[in-house]
């Protein structure tokens, strides 16, 4: 099953939906048919029993949801709280959107925007047989202008402007393009429905007497374990050695993804083995998270038959016995890895960084770009009315029991992403660095990339934090296997 994709918790006044009928005792928590205050209650009594940081939160009374005025500040107040420690940068609500784009379906633009290294707007990535790339949208494509406005971010209007054209909900967007033959394009780009495919390039470099492989892979969907097969098989052919696997604009996804991939770099040595362990909330470990009988599915049984179960049903202990210990188990036919390299960026998240962690006690692992975005914690959807809600509710940790990666991976060689060049070119600055190692066992001299720009006047870090607000890539560590009923 998928856990997007789970019965609806209806809220109305039936004794078995509503949240009212729960085991803590409140006074301000009234009965009620309004279904906005239903959902804001909800919220927080889903907190209160699966949050990962629900030991200290406070009583319904004391967090009283209902005075908030919506469902996101509701859920901002929780973030909030000071049994988070600050750390929930994680939990969100959405409409759906993400269950769809999980499932490996779109219905967006299909392109994404940065400032690149001279504080220029340019394409940073297009995905195969979406609207952008029927346009002919390309990588590293400068865009001038947004629905008629200039991109030269004078203010902070114009990053508005760029969010709500490129990111909003608008049925179309216009652009001034001008393309690298220094062509310039007005386009008109309209939303539609396309199958994702993550795989954005893929190639084997001959380095010396050594074969690298090198594949960007931009999301962790659910339909995606056969494109990856076949990527893999690809490189079991031309016999590579060493791996370079780009995840710069990878926020995560599936958790049964991360696992299929993890299995294709790993060597078989390590079979039987422990690759990671999921530690959930302690109150559903206990089974005491009883909320979570709303929280519906079918699923048919080993005789056939088909069952309605909840979330409840499930054993949430971080034991083998209960399905939360994955073992190692080699997948394909490319054994002999010798050296993974991952190109990352503080974009690169979730189940991203679980493949990385996996990796990193079995064989030699190198990071490249920038520090990633620190999320060891993942989550499965809760449907609250036409609502789901995403709260983190478990952690995973390594082979050599490692998780605590909140403030990011840090790099092996710090140095910022390279718009001005397509994937795969040789010269492009982050894969550049990986070829490089491989063919010398050392990393470039580059000084890192925190001066002042001769063309902008635009410093580094003012750069960085630009595209921070022009990222809205998923980031989650969504679980999607198959776990054990009790």
């Amino acid at each position: 099953m998928s856990f997007g994709l789970i019965t609806s918790c209806k809220k109305n006044n039936s004794a078995d939906e509503s949240p009212s009928q729960t085991t803590e005792s409140n006074t301000l928590q009234t009965p009620t048919t309004n279904r906005a205050e239903l959902t804001k209650d909800s919220i927080f009594l889903y907190a209160k029993q699966t949050y990962f940081w629900n030991i200290g939160m406070p009583s319904y009374d004391d967090f009283n949801p209902r005075k908030y005025s919506s469902n996101e500040q509701v859920l901002a107040a929780l973030k909030a709280l000071p049994s988070t420690g600050g750390k929930d940068k994680y939990s969100f609500i959405d409409d759906g959107t993400v269950a769809g784009e999980l499932g490996g379906v779109s219905g967006d633009y299909g392109f994404s925007v940065n400032y690149d290294g001279a504080n220029i707007l340019r394409v940073k990535y297009v995905y195969a047989t979406s609207p952008a790339a029927v346009a002919g949208l390309k990588r590293g494509d400068i865009i001038t202008k947004v629905n008629g406005r200039t991109t030269l971010r004078t203010s902070q209007s114009d990053i508005d402007n760029i969010n709500d054209g490129v990111f909003g909900s608008n049925a179309s967007v216009s652009l001034t393009i001008t393309k690298a033959d220094q062509t310039v394009q007005n386009l008109v780009i309209n939303r539609g429905a396309y199958n994702i495919n993550p795989i954005l390039f893929s190639n084997t470099y001959t380095v010396g007497a050594k074969k690298i492989g090198y594949v960007v892979f931009n999301s962790f969907t659910t339909n995606s374990v056969p494109l990856l097969d076949a990527a893999f098989s690809k490189f079991a052919t031309d016999g590579i050695t060493e791996l370079v696997v780009d995840l710069r604009y990878n926020g995560g996804g599936s958790v049964a993804t991360s696992e299929a991939f993890t299995n294709l770099i790993a060597p078989s040595t390590q079979n039987g083995k422990i690759m990671y362990t999921t530690y959930w909330t302690k109150t559903m470990q206990d089974k005491k998270a009883t909320i979570l009988q709303n929280q519906k599915f079918y699923q048919t049984t080993s005789d056939g038959v088909k069952r309605l179960y909840s979330m409840f049903d499930y054993d949430y202990q971080p034991i083998a016995a209960a399905g939360n210990q994955e073992f190692f188990k080699k997948r394909g036919s490319l054994n002999g890895i010798s050296r993974v390299y991952f190109l990352v960026t503080s974009g690169t998240a979730s189940a991203s960084e679980l493949l990385i962690n996996n990796l990193k006690p079995v064989m030699d692992v190198k990071l490249i770009g920038r520090k990633t975005y620190g999320k060891p914690v993942g989550f499965f959807s809760l449907r609250i009315d036409k609502n789901d809600l995403y709260i983190p509710q478990f952690q995973t940790k390594n082979q050599a029991d490692f998780g605590d990666y909140f403030d990011g991976m840090t790099v092996d060689k710090d140095i910022a992403d390279d718009l001005t060049r397509d994937f795969g070119d040789a010269s492009e600055s982050l894969l550049a660095q990986a070829l490089n190692y491989s063919a010398t066992g050392s990393f470039t001299s580059f000084i890192k990339e925190k001066t002042l720009s001769s063309t902008s006047g635009a410093s580094r870090a003012l750069i960085d934090h630009t595209n921070e607000q022009l990222d809205h890539e998923f980031k989650g560590m969504v679980e999607t296997r198959k776990m054990k009923l009790k």
